[in-house]
Order: structure tokens, then sequence, then C-alpha cells
């Protein structure tokens, strides 16, 4: 579709609908910007958009679809409003700011999904490109949209994309180089509904690829290694449990790329990055980068390099004898799982949040004898509670704010001991996002 001309629906004003007006607008398309949240103001938005475009805010006005040509809504709107769904019904495209940004971009995109692990493969990927090539972006679920550097890219360029579920179920004609999707486990049921829609969305990476391309996935996935025989692109594995007669495998403690002819990259001790799901994430990344044909010394020298991404089990500090970390990237249980596996001493935990419709027994399951005090807050609070009874963990205290949870940790923890911000749970209903949450918690440490 040629833009230019064209009354374009921004349908969510958050990064991504900003970023897509934007676009949209340099590509010479009539553009309405539409929100429902209430207690938006119509001079905050007009203060991140351009000039020309019109901004609607309450109720949807639905004479509006009349007019359209296009939508391009933003992830957090959720695919099945009746309004949406309308506008199908009338042929009108629905697309997401990824979509967009695809069609207006060059160069190859290295596009990574899964329920756990996105962010810190999608930095590494990153910085092993950057490492490689000049003109290389790192976006999309990662905080950086895709859209504000679109038109920035050339033929040589690089675009390494993290991808959500969210963000995957509006693409069309996307299509990367190599995609990867690292694991799926149950997560934002409350939007898509059932476990098969989620896989479903995942998978949805991949769609376009053809036997030109390189799908990356975890053998030890079973979703994932059934996914592997219908994709339509070449399908390389990674596995930490077993070695594979073609791909990434860790050796004992030695991340080997299998492709064409074994190669040892480098030792999981070298790694500065904590824990076996970590390992995984190396070893994603690198899978990646060899389908590109980045040498195998510049995947090596990054890997050792690679200091891990802010909120993933980041190391504080170290305060009075107690150990702190914050992985308040941890919103689910399956990441939060992660984050208690790399603890190495007694941990005083901070969990809960808002309610995706989790079940939190698995986390529980996993303190396996580590956590020494679970301090609770958020709409999960009493869920998480009546989790931890039934597995047998009574050491639990109710908080009614952030920082009553963070002083309450204090209290409890001595001396050799680690306090774990790891909520198995969104933000959202507290903070905007985990990153104020994770920052928030880094700021109460470093008053101690």
């Amino acid at each position: 579709m040629d833009i230019k001309g064209k009354k374009v629906l921004v349908f969510g004003s958050g990064i991504s609908g900003e970023a897509a007006s934007g676009l949209l607008i340099r590509q010479g398309a009539d553009v309405v910007l539409y929100d429902g949240n209430e207690k938006l103001t119509e001079e905050e938005i007009r203060k991140k958009v351009p000039s020309d475009v019109r901004i609607v805010l309450g109720e949807f006005p639905v004479e509006l679809i009349d007019e359209l040509d296009l939508t391009v809504i933003s992830p957090g709107v959720p695919t099945d409003l009746p309004v949406v769904e309308q506008m199908r019904a009338r042929g009108i495209p629905v697309w997401g700011e990824t979509e967009l940004a695809y069609r207006c971009s060059k160069g190859d995109v290295l596009a990574i999904t899964g329920t756990n692990g996105k962010t810190t493969t999608t930095t590494l990927l990153g910085e092993i490109m950057k490492n490689w090539k000049d003109s290389v972006f790192v976006v999309g679920n990662i905080g950086y949209p895709y859209a504000d550097i679109a038109e920035e890219t050339a033929e040589d360029s690089v675009i390494v994309a993290e991808m959500s579920s969210f963000q995957l179920e509006t693409v069309h004609s996307f299509r990367p180089k190599v995609s990867a999707i690292l694991n799926i486990t149950p997560d934002h049921l409350n939007r898509h509904h059932t476990m098969e829609a989620y896989i479903a969305a995942k998978e949805r990476i991949a769609k376009n690829q053809t036997p030109s391309d390189y799908c990356i996935l975890n053998y030890e996935d079973d979703v994932l290694r059934k996914f592997g025989e219908s994709v339509g692109a070449r399908v390389l594995y990674f596995s930490s449990r077993r070695k594979l007669n073609r791909g990434v495998y860790l050796d004992g403690d030695m991340i080997v790329c299998d492709i064409d002819g074994r190669t040892e990259i480098c030792r999981t001790g070298e790694l500065q990055i904590l824990g076996a799901h970590n390992h995984e994430n190396a070893m994603a990344a690198a899978a990646m980068a060899y389908a590109c044909g980045v040498p195998a010394d510049v995947i090596r020298k990054t890997l050792r390099e690679f200091k891990g991404v802010e909120h993933r089990i980041e190391f504080v500090a170290e305060k009075n004898g107690v150990a702190y970390y914050n992985d308040s990237k941890g919103t689910n249980p399956d990441a939060a799982i992660r984050g208690i596996r790399a603890m190495n001493r007694p941990t005083v935990l901070i969990g809960g949040g808002y309610d995706k419709d989790s079940s939190y027994d698995e986390w529980i399951q996993a303190f396996d004898g580590k956590v020494k005090k679970l301090v609770l807050l958020g709409a999960t609070r009493e869920k998480i509670a009546e989790a931890a009874r039934r597995q047998g963990v009574q050491e639990v205290v109710m908080a009614d704010t952030f920082e009553e949870a963070f002083e309450t940790c204090v209290k409890y923890a001595q001396p050799g001991d680690a306090v774990l911000l790891s909520p198995a749970c969104a933000s959202w209903g507290m903070f905007r996002n985990y990153e104020e949450r994770g920052d928030k918690f880094k700021e109460l440490v470093h008053r101690l």
C-alpha cells in the first residue's frame, strides 16, 4: 500500500503510537491519533506528535471508520475490540507499528520472541552485530520503536528486533532474515485467552519466512521442537541439555556452534550473565549471528564482554553484608523461576503485582528452600500467598506499598543473604512499567 495521501488511524498514543504517527506524517499520510484513556489530555499528547496529527480522545467516533484507508494499532490495544472487528469487517487493513515500520525500512531484520529472555538475547545480539557491522539498530519491545528509525535504514543495515506476542498479532508481510523463538510458557492469557492463541501469536514471527531464511528454536521446548517440523525457514536448534547433530549446544560447560563444522565459542564460566537461562540466551544469540555469517571470534569476544541487561537479575549493591538484586523484568512466573534459580544464598524475595491470570505454584516450588521470607504486595498478593500455603511455604509477609515491602526485606535480611526483587507479575497498577519499578528498587537500595 502506498501510504501517501491515505487516511490512517493510529489507535493508541503510547510510544508505538507516537512513533507510528510521526512516520506516517513523514510518509505523507493524513493521520488521526485516537486514545480512549480518559485521563489523557490533548495538550500532553500534542507535545509528542507532529502538529499535522489530529487527536481524538474519549469515546471512539464510529463515523470515523467510513473515512479510513488503514489502521495502525498499538501493541497495548486488544485486537478483538468490537471497533477493531468492525474495521476488519469493512475491509480496512489493521497493521501494527512493526508492520508499518517494516514496510518503510530497508536492510535485514533479525527478530526475537519468546516468553522469557527476549530482552537479554536482543541486547546481546545487537552488541554482536554492532561489533561486526556499521549500521545496526536495536528496536521493538525492548523500548525503542521500530518506526522511529525506519527511514534511517539502508540496504546494508541490520535491524535487531525484540517482538512481543502483542506485536506479532498484527504483522502481515513482516519477514525476518533470521527469527528466533526462545521458549514458550503461559503468559498474557488475560489478553490471548487461550494458550493455543498465545502460541499462534508467537509462531507468527516465522510465517513469511522461506528456505533462504533461518529460524532458531529451543530444542528443549516441546512446542518449539514440534513447530520446527513445519516452519518454512531453515531451522537451527539450540540446546542446554544435549549435543545436537546441527545447531548450538552445551558440551559440558563449552558453548559449541556445530553448523558448518564444530566451533567452540566460549565456556559458560567466562560469561558475565548468571544462570542456565542466560546460557540459553547466549546460545540463541550465537546461533542467530552465526546464521548471518558473523565470524566466531566476534561472537566469542562479545559473549565474554556482555554484562547483561538492566532489571534482569541485575546486581545493584551490597549493603551491610546483604546483596541486592533487581529482577523487575521477572514479570511472569517462569521468568521469576529463572531469577530465584540464579540466587546462591538465602533470599528475601519481593513478589506480586498486576494479575495476568497466571498460576504461581511452580514458582513457589522453585524456591527450593532458598527463600527465607516472601514479601508480597499488589493485586496478586492473596493469590500468591494461597499458592505459598499450598506448597508449604509459611514465611509470608504482606505489604501495602512498595516502600513498605522494601523496608520489610531490609528488616529480615542478615549478612550473607540476598534481597531479590523478582515479582512474577507485571508492574501495572503500581508503576508505569517494570523499568520504573526496578529504578525505584535501586533508588531505595542506594539510600541505605
